[in-house]
C-alpha cells in the first residue's frame, strides 16, 4: 500500500467523504491514506470463488456475503481503520446506505506476495479485534490451502487444509466450504 496523501493525517469522515469522490479505492489507517493496488487475475478469481460459494450456501438465511468492494469500520483503541478485505460475511448488517459495515462475521483475504505481510499481521491483529468476528479466513494463490483462525473460548484457534478434496467446516455458519470450490477452474501448473 502506498500513502495517498503524507502531508497530514485525515479524520474517517474526510476519507470517507475522499472515498465516496475517488475512482481507485483506498484504504485507511490511523489518519493514513493508502491507495489499493490491483492483483493478478489468479487472485481476482479465488475472491469471486470465495463470494459466490458463500453467497450460494447463506441464501435464504440471516447473513449474507460481500464482495471486495465492502470497506470494513475497525475501531481500535486511539485509532480507527478501513479496510476492503477480499470477501466478508455479515449477519448484522448495517443500513444498506452506508458505505462500510462494522460487524463482520466472516472476513476472507487472498494473500498475494504484495500483501503476504499485511494481511498475516496488520490485519489479522485488527479483524481479530472486532468484536463480531468469529472466523479470519486467508487463501493461497499458489496452491490450494487455507489457513483460518477460528474464534474460541481460549481466543482464536489457528486451523490450516490443504488440497482440492478438503472441505472447511463453519458450523457458526451452518456450512462447509469445499476447497474446490473456492479453487475451481485456477490453474496451478507453472507456465514455464
Amino acid at each position: 500500500m502506498n500513502a495517498l496523501r503524507k502531508s497530514r493525517s485525515y479524520s474517517s469522515e474526510e476519507y470517507l467523504q475522499l472515498e465516496a469522490d475517488s475512482a481507485q479505492k483506498h484504504e485507511f489507517v490511523a489518519g493514513f491514506i493508502y491507495a489499493m493496488s490491483g492483483g493478478r487475475n489468479v487472485h481476482q478469481l479465488i475472491s469471486t470463488n470465495v463470494t459466490v460459494a458463500l453467497a450460494a450456501r447463506l441464501r435464504g438465511g440471516p447473513c449474507r456475503a460481500y464482495n471486495s468492494d465492502t470497506k470494513i469500520r475497525i475501531r481500535l483503541p486511539g485509532q480507527v481503520r478501513f479496510y476492503y478485505p477480499d470477501a466478508s460475511v455479515m449477519c448484522r448488517e448495517n443500513s444498506q446506505r452506508d458505505t462500510f459495515q462494522d460487524e463482520p462475521a466472516l472476513i476472507v483475504e487472498v494473500l498475494s506476495d504484495s500483501t503476504r505481510r499485511t494481511d498475516l499481521s496488520e490485519k489479522k491483529d485488527a479483524y481479530l479485534a472486532i468484536p463480531s468476528l468469529v472466523l479470519y479466513l486467508v487463501c493461497e494463490t499458489e496452491e490450494p490451502a487455507v489457513t483460518l483462525w477460528r474464534r474460541s473460548e481460549e481466543g482464536f484457534l489457528k486451523e490450516s487444509w490443504q488440497g482440492l478434496d478438503s472441505l472447511i467446516p463453519i458450523p457458526e455458519l451452518n456450512l462447509e466450504l469445499p476447497l474446490a470450490d473456492l479453487y475451481e477452474a485456477v490453474d496451478f501448473t507453472d507456465p514455464d
